[in-house]
C-alpha cells in the first residue's frame, strides 16, 4: 500500500476535529463559556457579600450562560430586589432568575 500526501494530510484533519469536538463540555459548551459563567458567579457573590444591605445572608448564585440564579431567603421584599438590581450591575449577566424567599 502506498502512503502519499493527500491522505496524510485527510488523517491529520479528521484528527484535528476529534479533538476539538472532545473539547467541548456535555451540554456542548466551550471551556470558555463554562469560565465566564464561573467568573460573573464570582462577581456576583463578592459583590453580594460586600454589600451592607445583604451581608450576613446565605444567597446561593448559580450561572448558567450567563443567566443567573438566587436561592436563599432575605428578610424584605426590598432586600430581595436589591439583589436583582446588585446582580444585573455585574458584566455579563444576561438574565436574574430571582428565586430569593421572604423570611
Amino acid at each position: 500500500m502506498r502512503f502519499n500526501i493527500s491522505s496524510a494530510v485527510m488523517v491529520i484533519a479528521i484528527s484535528v476535529c476529534i479533538i476539538f469536538q472532545a473539547c467541548q463540555t456535555p451540554a456542548g459548551r466551550s471551556a470558555g463559556e463554562v469560565i465566564d459563567d464561573s467568573a460573573i458567579t464570582t462577581k456576583v457573590k463578592a459583590k453580594l457579600f460586600g454589600d451592607n444591605v445583604l451581608n450576613g445572608f446565605a444567597i446561593s448564585v448559580k450561572t448558567f450562560e450567563g443567566e443567573v440564579t438566587l436561592t436563599g431567603a432575605v428578610k424584605t421584599s426590598e432586600q430581595k430586589e436589591h439583589a436583582t438590581a446588585i446582580t444585573e450591575s455585574v458584566s455579563g449577566v444576561k438574565h436574574v432568575n430571582n428565586l430569593l424567599k421572604l423570611k
